[in-house]
């Protein structure tokens, strides 16, 4: 469904991916996990047509995308849920999720990926007119995975979902995770930090180091890897 050919990507002469090569294959979930500064929000950028690749292929379902725009390839059905959350703090959690049907015209679907979302995140319907900036860190987490899914996403991507919340969002946001991909069968990629989470989620995984990727596998062989557990799970 998505793959990535030699991906060189650059910030100016600083050299961010070398060589990437990815497949995410329809209904999995992948995971690429690494340290701080491997490359892992780069890839996701470079997916997203925000930064662009130097030179390799992103192709998604055979459609090569790094000649288009963002919003040309959100309209293909990518929806990623950034890094940090970056809701609109001064909209209402409904507006917020109007915002992630921005591209959409059928209204009876809207309505009902609305009812969806609220389903999954209860709290997102008591708060429904609330302004985004006043929800608690987990909250907005929800609200951010709610708005990307409101595009109805043929790919979701996830950008460190789990990051700076407490320990039982973080529970909550993984199991949503893993429901989104089962009931919907929604592919999902996912860059994390918390590589025991994400690889228990996750079907398959790759690790990523400085910008290039040193190890692929099945998500419970790199659960296994000695390496793995050594550098990222800390066991």
């Amino acid at each position: 469904m998505l793959e990535l050919r030699n991906v060189q990507t650059y910030y100016g002469n600083i050299q961010a991916l070398k060589d990437v090569n990815m497949i995410l294959r329809e209904g999995e979930i992948i995971t690429l996990i690494g340290a701080n500064g491997a490359g892992k929000t780069t890839t996701l950028m470079s997916i997203s047509g925000i930064v662009p690749p130097r030179s390799g292929e992103i192709l998604f379902m055979n459609r090569p995308l790094t000649q288009l725009s963002p919003d040309a390839i959100v309209a293909l059905g990518l929806s990623q849920v950034p890094e940090g959350r970056r809701i609109f703090p001064n909209l209402t959690v409904t507006e917020n999720l109007d915002m992630g049907a921005f591209l959409r015209r059928d209204k009876d679907g809207i309505r009902k990926d609305l009812e969806y979302v609220f389903d999954l995140f209860p709290i997102l319907a008591q708060r429904r007119h609330q302004p985004g900036g006043t929800l608690s860190g987990g909250e907005q987490q929800m609200l951010a995975i709610s708005r990307a899914l409101m595009a109805r996403p043929r790919l979701l991507l996830m950008d460190e979902p789990s990051l700076g919340l407490a320990p039982m969002y973080v529970k909550l946001i993984f199991d949503i995770i893993r429901k989104i991909n089962q009931e919907n069968g929604t592919p999902i990629f996912l860059v994390e930090q918390n590589a025991h989470m994400a690889l228990r989620v996750a079907h398959r995984g790759y690790v990523m180091e400085n910008g290039r990727i040193t190890l692929e596998g099945t998500a419970d062989s790199l659960l296994h890897n000695e390496d793995v557990k050594r550098a990222y799970i800390g066991a």
